[in-house]
């Protein structure tokens, strides 16, 4: 089935525009925004490139179905032309394929690092303790793919498990790779202080923010209320004696913060806001994506067991996303931080309701 696709010319200028911002003596001068937009043109060169080949393609077709069509047609041409025509037909179709995918409108956030909150949700202790499962589990995925991880935050149960958790890694499109980890994630297991043997369930939400800078998100001073007071925690030496842990209130929007695992009050401020700007940053994208909320899953929900993006289910070693019924048998892996199976499946499935969309624009316009 022949595609439409859409209309090339508007990337062909947006090829001009980045070619002229390039020759401006000054940018270079904002490393991240020069790096962003050298990304972009090598796309957008790509994408002329495959659309050219793409015509010759097509043009080639053209001409073998005219040469079939012709009665007079040379009788090896023909043989030729009836061996070449199914190739054509698949480079075609993996052409229009591959620009397509390369016509989706890049999200932003895309190429940022993220911030990763994880909260234990219903299930008592047994949630705590998933929670910091979870943590381990993303931690090793970080150290598999040559990200970094830096610890923003975070509230211990006890039981070697967390309250909640947050952290933000640092890695080459880290939000793209990690944003549909967002929602609730139910464990079914026997806890280790069951003894009769029965499979509890338990919940754990885990929130996935781009990481915010102080040129996205003007925050007003005023807007701020900002308390510190001495950071809880286990005794011994760790315990801190000053007020360091830093609590911020963002008024207008009714967000809290709070960082205490540092030492330093400047230190746990700091970590604060850009926990602050990246929700807020993250508020304002959902805010502008309204109009495509039918294709996509809200953030976080209630914690409640009947909601769940993904299921772990230790005694039959399973792993399913609900999202896409995406059921794999290698649980044990997972927990290690082998995730690729499962987020590139959610990715795919993501890029093919962007290339429907795109489809579907293009025959209403």
């Amino acid at each position: 089935m022949a595609i439409e696709l859409p209309d090339i010319t508007p990337f062909q200028k947006r090829v001009e525009e980045i070619d002229e911002m390039m020759n401006q003596p000054d940018f270079f001068n904002d490393a991240r925004r020069s790096a962003t937009i050298s990304r972009e043109q090598t796309k957008l060169r790509q994408l002329l490139e495959d659309h050219k080949a793409l015509e010759t393609a097509k043009n080639a077709r053209s001409e073998h179905n005219e040469l079939l069509a012709d009665p007079d047609g040379d009788k090896e041409l023909k043989e030729l032309a009836t061996e070449e025509l199914p190739e054509l037909e698949q480079e075609i179709e993996r052409l229009e394929e591959k620009i397509l995918v390369s016509m989706i409108p890049p999200e932003d956030s895309d190429s940022r690092n993220t911030i990763v909150e994880i909260r234990a949700g219903a299930g008592g202790d047994e949630a705590s303790l998933f929670a910091g499962d979870l943590y381990r589990m993303y931690s090793r995925l970080v150290e598999r793919r040559g990200w970094s991880l830096e610890q923003m935050n975070s509230s211990e149960s006890g039981i070697n498990g967390y309250k909640e958790i947050a952290f933000l890694i640092r890695g080459e499109e880290a939000y793209k790779q990690l944003k549909f980890e967002s929602g609730v994630h139910r464990v079914q297991r026997v806890p280790e202080t069951e003894s009769q043997g029965r499979i509890h369930t338990s919940t754990v939400t885990v929130a996935v923010l781009p990481e915010a800078e102080e040129v996205d998100i003007q925050i007003d001073p005023q807007d701020l209320e900002i308390t510190v007071t001495r950071a809880s925690g286990p005794g011994g030496q760790g315990v801190n004696t000053t007020d360091s842990a830093v609590q911020i209130l963002h008024q207008p929007t009714g967000i809290i913060v709070l960082c205490s695992d540092e030492r330093s009050q400047i230190k746990n401020k700091a970590k604060a806001m850009t926990v602050l700007r990246s929700r807020l940053l993250q508020a304002k994208e959902e805010e502008e994506r309204a109009k495509y909320a039918e294709n996509r899953k809200k953030q976080v929900g209630t914690g409640d067991r009947s909601e769940r993006i993904r299921t772990y289910n230790f005694p039959q070693s399973r792993l399913t996303d609900h999202r896409i019924g995406l059921t794999i048998h290698s649980l044990p892996q997972v927990m290690e931080g082998e995730l690729d199976e499962v987020m590139e499946a959610l990715q795919a499935e993501d890029q093919k309701l962007k290339i429907e969309s795109l489809i579907s624009a293009q025959s209403e316009s």
